[in-house]
């Protein structure tokens, strides 16, 4: 199995874990996949010079901004674990606008990111960052919905 698919495995633990985390440890989850992501991240796109420092200055200023969306992502799930028996059609209709808005705000930051390297480091980079950090997000996203249940599945 490549690097990449064994980290999406080893990292992508399931929601009903990170809803029961505390803060501390979704940090030291945060970090270590960070530095895992950002050594297959250096193997996928190749670099030189110049070009490969405004890359990870960058690539660092995304991750900084990616982590704080990941806490949003973390609340949100809190919140539907807590509210999962009694869910009350206000809360169906605040989570759901709160996951569309989380989607929505991950896409922005990855093409606002891909936007700075295109200008940086040239379309090619910018391009393969964009494609594998796609691919960690859809990862990412269908473990947490593999892992949570479906509104109603628990009832007896």
């Amino acid at each position: 199995m490549n690097r990449l698919k064994k980290l999406t495995l080893l990292l992508l633990l399931p929601a009903s874990v990170f809803a029961q985390s505390n803060q501390e440890e979704l940090d030291f989850v945060q970090s270590i996949f960070g530095m895992e992501k950002k050594a297959i991240v250096s193997e996928f796109i190749a670099l030189d010079g110049t070009a490969e420092d405004a890359f990870w200055t960058l690539y660092d200023q995304y991750e900084t901004e990616r982590k704080e969306l990941g806490q949003s992502r973390f609340s949100l799930l809190n919140d539907y674990a807590e509210n999962y028996e009694n869910m009350s059609a206000e809360k169906i209709n605040e989570l759901a606008k709160r996951s569309t808005k989380q989607v929505k705000a991950d896409e922005a930051l990855r093409y606002k990111y891909f936007n700075k390297l295109k200008k940086a480091v040239g379309p090619k980079p910018a391009a393969q960052f964009y494609q594998i950090e796609g691919y960690f997000g859809a990862a990412i996203r269908m473990s947490i919905l593999e892992s949570i249940p479906f509104l109603g599945e628990l009832d007896d």
